[in-house]
């Protein structure tokens, strides 16, 4: 029981760094002795020194017998910092506890296997659902080379996500919307598709609360979205991104119009009636290594990525409200039968405001 105690606290504190690690794992460790806990850290910003160093590094006392408790497996290779291994065991650290094993193949199973080799006592596998329901986002990114997908979505009772007009504010609570502004910041991206960039004319920022600003993303896949829209005027952190068809690259001084506002464009391959091809878009998104994104819309997006098997989980937040008629949620998803359609796990629902959030899972 003190094992998964301490395996709990080490996902508590690597949750600090949700939002400045991607696309490595978040991770947490704590150090004890003699009962006592003597050193703490988690890893803080890409590209900087990990968990395990840097509580090594804030114990004030020798770590000479020591027990290390971390929620992924310590890396044993040399990429932009060095090995955490090394360190564990130059430090003579009697005892390491592992939450999961890294299923990057850069690691999986090679720090557990170095240190048994060095005589530390090792226990692995301690809290390991929940330590890879953390990292779900790295675990997918490393196993697939694509980036994880939720769809987040608002409707009415009734299943609506706009009314006849296709007005959409605001279906859900103000609560739910700071719930939203704080998932972005937690996401690389948010994605929606050019209807609702025309419509909505949204920021996608991260506003309601304190976080960094994911990448927007809207699929164009014609680029005939107007450059006086709020993605692009609003882009002094140049994290607007266009996707558009191939079959755009022609079109020069519409790409050179948007790049001068300091839009990135990427191009995708499209199918024979010239729409984009979901798988091609979230590969050229994880080339600038983006490995979680959160579609926000519309109604055709989010059936386009059911339709392909292309998502992960959905964010449902459902309103109290019976529209009646409007623009349904997944309009362009038709089953013929029971038997065809999509089927989902409840993960979780919580009240927030006046609506219930259902997480869904495949």
């Amino acid at each position: 029981m003190a094992d998964e105690s301490y395996i709990r606290l080490t996902i508590e504190i690597a949750k600090k760094g949700e939002g400045s690690v991607s696309p490595n794992p978040l991770v947490g460790c704590v150090i004890i002795k003699d009962s006592r806990i003597i050193g703490a850290g988690y890893h803080q910003k890409f590209g900087e020194n990990h968990a395990e160093i840097n509580a090594i590094e804030s114990s004030a006392e020798s770590l000479e017998g020591s027990t290390l408790f971390v929620n992924l497996e310590p890396c044993s290779h040399q990429g932009k910092t060095p090995p955490c291994v090394d360190r564990i065991i130059s430090e003579k650290i009697k005892r390491v506890v592992i939450g999961t094993l890294d299923l990057n193949p850069l690691v999986n199973g090679n720090g557990v296997k170095a240190l048994k080799k060095a005589g530390v006592d090792v226990k692995v596998g301690v809290l390991e659902k929940e330590c890879i329901e953390l990292n779900k986002f790295f675990f997918k990114f490393v196993a697939n080379k694509l980036p994880y997908v939720t769809l987040k979505a608002a409707q009415t009772l009734d299943g609506m996500v706009a009314d006849k007009n296709n007005y959409s504010e605001w279906i859900s609570s103000s609560e739910s919307r700071k719930y939203v502004h704080w998932l972005r910041a937690r996401y690389d991206a948010v994605l929606i598709g050019s209807e609702t960039a025309r419509t909505d004319n949204p920021k996608l920022t991260v506003r309601m609360i304190e976080g960094r600003n994911p990448y927007r993303v809207v699929l164009d896949s014609n680029l005939k979205l107007k450059s006086d829209l709020n993605l692009f005027k609003i882009n002094s952190d140049n994290k607007t991104i266009v996707i558009t068809s191939e079959w755009s690259k022609s079109k020069l001084k519409k790409i050179n119009l948007i790049e001068k506002l300091g839009v990135k464009i990427l191009f995708a391959k499209s199918d024979i009636q010239g729409r984009m091809q979901l798988k091609s878009v979230l590969k050229e998104l994880s080339k600038l290594q983006i490995i979680s994104i959160m579609v926000e819309g519309g109604s055709k997006i989010y059936s386009s990525f059911i339709k392909q098997n292309l998502f992960d989980d959905i964010y449902l937040f459902v309103s109290p409200k019976i529209l009646g008629s409007g623009l349904k949620t997944f309009s362009e998803f038709k089953s013929k039968n029971l038997g065809d359609a999509a089927k989902l796990n409840v993960r979780r629902t919580q009240k927030i405001g006046d609506d219930l959030l259902i997480e869904l899972v495949k």
